[in-house]
């Protein structure tokens, strides 16, 4: 080169998938595959709503109160689906995170109630605050998961869940210890009390929130956020040598995971009107992690069914055992144990014969459009980056090709050495 031509400074790169789809997400190519993608995945969403919806007048009371915990857990399910799928980061504490939900819908609807606010005003604002209270933690678990990998991470979040008993019992003025805390009633609005029962009405809400908070998590995951999500699990060393900070990618996934674990539990809080620390221990966390595990890793259809084995096994035991002529102590044993050997033995099934979890065992044709976008349109910005010979620098002129490190290219005395044609790629180091 000659001393006028300016250099450029040898950067770390890396010519494969990640280093185009990280480059492609930033130049804007994920954000505008995002945004082309927003639109049939709102309508896909407000499509499969109006269809829950109508489905719970075709259920009695019981089976839409089971659908009202079906949607709950779904929210947590789906957070937590994001979190292991994506980020590869294990999370066995989620129960802890609804409970953050349950207990500060719980505290905000009692206070708005002595002052007079009740209705769908009482219910958004106290759903507000469960979902703060949430992310405040979840914000709080991923600052250590940026610095904690593994089975430290893990103990981490099990730490929680294990904790929350004596937490309330400690702080019982407020969290009532064993006993929880207790809401006033949530009826069915008066224009709709002629049309819908109590149970009907909250399957309704936990579908609409459900819907809201899941379509939120897609969009999260089909946009740029998600692709670098995918680039600190794969690789969290070359994801940093392209400029992903992977520590607020971790501290994103957490709390975004927490948000929808709290509404989660803000939903079961508004179902079954209280919450204690009973209803979220440790077996109840694992249930969850065992949710995603079956269902399938990093599919939102995955944490749905997931959420239905988990919520409708149980029953069907307890309605099996039931049926059958035992006494009063074998049904009560049958009925603490026996789901217990049933999930296990259902875990290692599914993984055995199909790795994806139930979802891998559908027709790929009912999910495979659904698949992220994001990584679409990067496929598309790796194939228009492989046909073009190099970038260029800004800086370079542009009559000239690629410009090269000074410390890997040769100087060449004559300026004609400097011309070479558009189309001719660049030789490399050995070939000069």
């Amino acid at each position: 080169m000659t001393a006028g031509t300016p250099t450029s400074t040898p950067t770390p790169s890396t010519a494969g998938p990640l280093t185009t789809s990280i480059r492609a997400s930033g130049a804007g190519s994920g954000s505008a595959g995002a945004r082309r993608s927003t639109p049939r995945l709102l309508v896909t969403a407000l499509v499969l709503t109006v269809v829950a919806i109508g489905a719970t007048f075709l259920l009695d009371p019981y089976r839409n109160y089971q659908f009202a915990l079906i949607a709950a857990t779904f929210c947590a399910t789906a957070g937590l689906t994001l979190l292991i799928g994506l980020t590869g980061q294990l999370s066995l504490g989620h129960a802890a995170l609804m409970a953050a939900g349950g207990y500060g819908y719980a505290l905000a609807a009692n206070a708005l109630t002595e002052l007079g606010i009740d209705g769908v005003l009482r219910f958004m604002l106290s759903l507000a605050a469960a979902v703060a209270a949430s992310a405040l933690l979840g914000l709080l678990l991923g600052l250590a998961a940026a610095r904690l990998k593994g089975p430290y991470l893990s103990g981490v979040t099990l730490v929680l869940v294990i904790a929350l008993p004596a937490f309330t019992a400690v702080f019982s003025g407020v969290f009532r210890g064993d006993q929880g805390v207790q809401i006033a009633y949530d009826g069915v609005p008066e224009a709709l009390r002629r049309l819908i029962a109590v149970e009907q009405w909250q399957a309704w809400v936990a579908i609409l929130v459900a819907a809201v908070f899941v379509t939120w998590l897609a969009t999260l995951r089909n946009g740029g956020a998600g692709l670098r999500m995918r680039a600190v699990r794969d690789d969290e060393t070359a994801a940093r040598l392209q400029g992903v900070r992977a520590g607020r990618v971790k501290v994103l996934a957490f709390t975004a995971s927490s948000i929808t674990a709290g509404a989660g539990g803000a939903v079961l809080c508004f179902v079954t009107q209280s919450v204690s620390p009973g209803a979220y221990t440790l077996a109840f966390s694992l249930l969850l992690v065992v949710a995603v595990v079956i269902g399938g890793l990093g599919s939102l259809l995955g944490a749905f069914l997931g959420s239905i084995v988990i919520v409708m096994l149980p029953w069907l035991i307890q309605t099996a055992t039931g049926a059958l002529d035992l006494s009063a102590d074998a049904a009560q044993r049958l009925t603490g144990n026996l789901p217990v050997l049933v999930f296990g033995v259902l875990l290692i099934v599914v993984t055995a014969a199909w790795p994806g979890g139930i979802r891998g065992a559908l027709p790929k044709r009912l999910w495979t459009k659904r698949m992220p976008r994001a990584g679409a349109s990067a496929t598309q910005a790796s194939g228009s980056a492989a046909a073009e010979p190099a970038a260029v620098p800004a800086a370079a002129p542009a009559a000239e090709p690629a410009a090269v490190s000074t410390d890997a290219a040769p100087r060449h005395p004559h300026p004609e050495s400097r011309t070479a044609p558009a189309a001719e790629p660049i030789p490399t180091t050995t070939e000069r």
